[in-house]
């Protein structure tokens, strides 16, 4: 997620107050995530021998970008991605810097049928737990705000629910760290989480180091198809868009620009 680092200890801080208010209903957030219908396979969506798979983000505003596009209606929006052949979605869930919610959340998973990933940052297993509650298929973890221990915690308390939890990393020492905890599904965020700056070609970089058994994602900067054919030919198996999908009049129109382009099998090591 691109973020100033700033802005990331301000907004870690925001989730450590919102974890405290909720951990007094721990025991009704476990009870509904046990209750809820059995997850669906978040992971194995994201992932064809042939093609890049298109994870389409639900995504308002953010701190770096501001208003993307406000008033949007979260149903509609993945109605109108799940129409265009994405494979899965993202949900913003964070409401003081994103302008999300659960609610957003509940509202997509009443809507389509594809898996869903609650993107929010997580830093307690209460917010798995509410997440498998609301409805959510797999959880971000943010390697950057997450220690070693905590990280293992979390990915495995995702898998003991079911879950996936998509790994995100952004730097070499990152993303072995992601690796190392046993992720089988990582993200590199190609923005600079100190300059928002953003550069397509470092999960091309990053590629070599992710095996071929491990679904890898692309994530921020992809605005064309022509994006989407690079990232393919470095094995790339799925991509997360958002913002230049949020910015079109047709939103339906630009996923669908992104979906069924062609990955090059065999380029990562084994």
């Amino acid at each position: 997620m691109a973020l100033a680092s700033g802005v990331l200890d301000r907004i870690v801080a925001v989730k450590h107050a919102e974890v405290r208010g909720i951990l007094p209903y721990r025991a009704e957030l476990i009870a509904a995530a046990k209750d809820a219908p059995p997850a669906r396979p978040f992971a194995a969506a994201l992932r064809s021998p042939h093609e890049v798979r298109l994870l389409a983000e639900v995504k308002r505003r953010s701190p770096s970008a501001g208003e993307i596009r406000p008033g949007a209606d979260p149903a509609e929006v993945a109605r109108a991605y799940q129409s265009a052949g994405a494979a899965a979605l993202s949900v913003l869930t964070d409401r003081e810097f994103f302008g999300g919610g659960l609610n957003a959340l509940r509202d997509v998973r009443a809507a389509v049928g594809l898996p869903l990933i609650r993107k929010d940052f997580v830093v307690d297993p209460v917010q798995v737990w509410e997440a498998r509650g609301a409805g959510a298929d797999a959880v971000l973890l943010i390697v950057r705000i997450l220690g070693d221990g905590l990280l293992a915690d979390l990915l495995g308390l995702a898998w003991e629910l079911g879950m996936d939890a998509l790994v995100e990393a952004h730097t070499p020492e990152e993303l072995d760290r992601a690796l190392a905890a046993g992720s089988t599904l990582v993200g590199v965020n190609n923005r600079d989480l100190d300059t928002f700056t953003t550069d397509l070609e470092l999960c091309v970089h990053l590629a070599p180091r992710v095996p071929s058994s491990v679904t890898y994602v692309g994530e921020s900067g992809i605005r064309s198809a022509e994006d989407v054919d690079r990232l393919g030919a470095a094995g790339i198996d799925a991509i997360l868009v958002g913002e230049s999908l949020m910015r079109q009049p047709d939103v339906r129109a630009a996923a669908a620009a992104l979906v069924g382009r062609r990955k090059t099998s065999g380029v990562r090591p084994a």
